[in-house]
């Protein structure tokens, strides 16, 4: 395969009104792709669609949706359908957390994390895998997180959700080889984005530096540009690094205790 040319598609992105989403968006902009931005905060959204509509001469479609309602991929594609756009990339990039004990947790905020980071990342990749497959010649990425290669207390939904996207996006890049269709599992460490405000505190993050957005998205779209894209990317070397002790050289009950010391209150 060669790199991925965006010209002439259109690739769908939720959580695009800012950190990662925006970066994504940005970057295909540059490389030609029409968007489709989708998020709750339509004034958001609207900003950085005229943006990149003035500086890219690229159509960009805003859709305003909250993605822990129900079927949000077939309200998507249905919305596609009436404004006539064919999708043929799509980012799943929404997602979010909360930070504490589980026995603490709001249960219907526990309701609207699995709504968005799971059930919202599965039938949006559902609605839109055939035409994708059928195009063959874009990207399926599914962002989930360094979470997802180890439990995490306090964050104990959260891992639990990137874990179930790291496993679907891998199954699907074997089910789409030989389509064309690039399907990419994107694990990103803590990253300067609006991800601890929503979290309610940098704890979260268990004292690691914050890469940036742009570094993110850039081995992401490395990784889709290779000539044999790998099923899954983590962004940062030093993430690659703890990835791979955790799985390798140290056992379950070290790396939970581990995880568990870095996000403890005072850590």
């Amino acid at each position: 395969m060669a790199a991925v040319d965006y010209h002439g598609q259109t690739t769908l992105i939720t959580g695009a009104s800012a950190g990662l989403g925006a970066e994504f968006a940005r970057r295909l902009a540059t490389r030609g792709s029409d968007l489709v931005l989708v998020a709750r905060r339509r004034e958001r959204l609207e900003e950085l669609a005229a943006e990149l509509r003035a500086r890219h001469r690229i159509q960009v479609h805003v859709v305003e949706m909250d993605l822990a309602t129900d079927n949000p991929g077939q309200a998507l594609a249905e919305r596609m359908e009436r404004l006539g756009v064919r999708v043929t990339s799509v980012i799943n990039n929404a997602g979010f957390a909360g930070f504490g004990p589980f026995h603490q947790a709001d249960p219907v905020r526990l309701r609207q994390e699995i709504a968005v980071d799971v059930t919202a990342v599965a039938d949006i990749s559902r609605a839109f895998i055939e035409q994708l497959r059928t195009a063959g010649r874009g990207v399926l990425v599914n962002v989930a997180s360094m979470a997802a290669y180890q439990p995490n207390p306090r964050m104990a939904v959260y891992g639990a959700t990137k874990a179930f996207v790291l496993s679907l996006t891998e199954a699907l890049w074997e089910e789409s080889r030989g389509t064309g269709l690039r399907v990419l599992a994107l694990s990103p460490g803590a990253t300067r984005t609006e991800f601890f405000d929503v979290a309610g505190t940098e704890q979260a993050a268990g004292g690691t530096r914050l890469a940036s957005p742009a570094d993110v998205v850039r081995t992401a779209l490395t990784a889709l540009d290779r000539r044999n894209p790998p099923p899954s990317v983590i962004a940062g070397r030093m993430n690659r690094v703890m990835a791979f002790l955790a799985r390798r050289l140290a056992t379950r009950r070290q790396v939970i205790r581990a995880i568990g010391r870095l996000t403890a209150e005072g850590a």
